[in-house]
């Protein structure tokens, strides 16, 4: 299954001079635990609820430029679920910008890939006769 069958189309960007306040209030209006972080339609880093929570009571006089993570580490519309699985275990990661050419398209998450997760096992299971003594909880 590839990133652009399960990705989260709706993205929001933040500039690297904005304020940490701006961007909580960002991902407090949208719901988000993460930010894309973009200069002149360029991704440059990734900002998270963690990184805004190691910056409390500075918000405003912080810029996200100085709690975001760089470089970014993404995938592509093409890259499947096992490839974004093992770069989010191995960076320790919940979530990588999907870019096309450079061009932000989407983002993917730990929730999207345990989504995906559940729909091939729900597949298999369909497919998959079971015994008797399974369906009776044996």
């Amino acid at each position: 299954m590839e990133m652009i069958h399960i990705m989260t189309r709706q993205t929001e960007t933040v500039d690297p001079d904005d304020s940490l306040a701006k961007a909580k209030s960002i991902m407090d209006t949208v719901g988000f635990r993460r930010l894309v972080v973009a200069k002149d339609d360029t991704v440059i880093g990734m900002l998270t609820d963690r990184d805004l929570r190691s910056h409390l009571g500075y918000l405003e006089s912080t810029k996200v430029n100085a709690a975001m993570s760089s470089p970014v580490i993404s995938v592509g519309p093409k890259s499947t679920i096992q490839e974004a699985a093992r770069l989010m275990v191995r960076h320790k990661i919940g979530g990588l910008p999907v870019l096309d050419g450079g061009k932000l398209v989407g983002i993917v998450s730990t929730v999207d890939l345990l989504l995906a997760l559940l729909e091939v096992v729900d597949e298999l299971e369909k497919k998959t006769p079971r015994s008797d003594s399974e369906s009776i909880g044996l």
